[in-house]
């Protein structure tokens, strides 16, 4: 562990690229966004968070002032917004402080898997909105997965076999677009009790493509039954309803329904030419087919993964496992401002 410093070294938030972008267009993006639906706007909340990010770090902003009761030096210190969405300072002390929190106080010391559920596009307009069904599909997911694991478990003669696992919703991809899909760290393995009663953990087997595939084979069913049963047919494209039926996230937020059903097609949704189709860099996260792994499958339009695998002892590593999943959706580092904009 690094040493605390000794001195402080305030942010600067006002100039990284992110904040001369929301500063420079918030106003222009607020007024577009306005006239996609009859002036109704976005939601509150989404200025707010942005009006927000604006102020967080600066004096102006309101500030806790700490003074020294030897020598007499005076700091101040701007608040911070707290936000969830929009700021890479705030998302990132959350995600290093839940990071720490689930390997010092939650994790035991044993292997665990990394298993990530990418949806298909048509899913992921709807799921973005009803959240409660967003939690069914995960516990759908998460069941599969224990299923798998309790049947080699019981493949060797054990009894009762328990799992483990903390899943984490994300809804955003590698190019900060609409894209919800799930990561889940999984204890890679099972508890059991021994024949004196003990309580001990059994690694899992090496895990294959098969596996992978099982845990898809099983999954895609259900999920189809809770969205048959929990509402709408969704379409290719995602964001559109069919005749007769209703988007209830259009009804309530024409505005905000419009730029999520563009950003989960890869569409732009504002500006002088909306509706054509973003560019994508080759390094950027373009949707192109890699060839699978170890134990990487993919069925239906559902692709998971499940080829991570940080062995017990590696707390250091485990903890940048659970940063990745629990990171930011900005990340100062991959933002980069071109020439026109």
């Amino acid at each position: 562990m690094a040493r605390p410093s000794t001195s402080y070294e305030p942010r600067r938030p006002a100039g990284s690229i992110l904040h001369q972008i929301v500063r420079d267009h918030l106003e222009t993006f607020l007024a577009h966004a306005a006239g996609l639906r009859d002036g109704d706007g976005l939601p509150p909340f989404v200025e707010r968070a942005f009006r927000d990010f604006l102020r967080c770090g600066s004096l102006a902003g309101g500030f806790a002032r700490f003074r020294c009761g030897d020598c007499g030096l005076d700091r101040l210190v701007a608040f911070s917004c707290k936000g969830r969405g929009v700021c890479p300072s705030c998302g990132g002390r959350r995600m290093a402080e839940r990071a720490a929190h689930l390997v010092d106080h939650v994790i035991p010391d044993v292997p665990v898997r990394q298993w990530v559920l990418s949806l298909p596009h048509r899913l992921r307009y709807r799921l973005a909105w009803d959240h409660d069904l967003c939690r069914r599909v995960t516990a759908v997911f998460l069941c599969a997965v224990f299923r798998l694991l309790r049947d080699h478990a019981r493949a060797v003669g054990l009894e009762q076999p328990r799992g483990g696992a903390i899943a984490i919703i994300q809804r955003f991809g590698g190019a900060l677009n609409l894209n919800l899909h799930i990561h889940a760290l999984v204890l890679d393995g099972i508890f059991a009790r021994d024949a004196a009663g003990v309580v001990t953990f059994h690694p899992a087997r090496g895990l294959t493509m098969l596996d992978a595939a099982e845990v898809l084979s099983a999954d895609e069913p259900r999920i189809r039954r809770l969205l048959d049963g929990g509402g709408r047919p969704e379409d290719d494209d995602g964001g559109h309803a069919e005749d007769g039926e209703v988007d209830a996230w259009m009804d309530e937020a024409p505005a905000l329904a419009g730029l999520a059903a563009a950003s989960v097609q890869g569409l732009v949704a504002l500006g002088h030419h909306p509706g054509t189709r973003l560019h994508r860099r080759e390094h950027a996260c373009a949707s192109v087919d890699r060839p699978l792994g170890s134990c990487h499958a993919r069925w239906q339009g559902l692709d998971l993964h499940a080829g991570l695998v940080v062995p017990a002892g590696q707390r250091a590593r485990l903890e940048r496992v659970c940063r990745y999943a629990l990171r930011a959706p900005v990340a100062p580092e991959r933002l980069a401002l071109t020439a026109d904009g």
